[in-house]
């Protein structure tokens, strides 16, 4: 099993939301998150500038069989991108087991 953890800009959220679950991939967590990001200048909107030192974005935590890494993480990038700096990271881990609470099940059957 691979953690998939991807930091995305929270404007493409929905848009990742629903090509992941076209893919099948339905259960994630998510949350908001702030960040310091390569970005170093400043931008001006109405004539106030606006630092972009700290970042606002959107963390998403999927767990995942084996097999679906590759499409989950293509689908990522592929709904993600803007081809803008700032457009996230994506970080892949491996899991050693999964338990599902209710029934104590264990392994990769507990992610369906």
């Amino acid at each position: 099993m691979k953690k998939i953890e991807a930091i995305i800009r929270k404007s493409k959220y929905r848009v990742v939301k629903e090509a992941l679950h076209e893919v099948g991939v339905n259960f994630f967590s998510y949350w908001d998150v702030t960040g310091i990001g390569n970005e170093k200048e400043g931008h001006v909107y109405r004539g106030v500038s606006y630092s972009t030192s700290d970042i606002q974005r959107r963390h998403i935590a999927i767990v995942v069989n084996d097999e679906f890494e590759e499409v989950t993480v293509k689908t990522i990038i592929k709904a993600a991108s803007t081809g803008e700096v700032g457009d996230g990271k994506i970080f892949v881990s491996d899991i050693k087991d999964a338990y599902r609470i209710r029934t104590g099940e264990k392994g990769g059957d507990t992610l369906n």
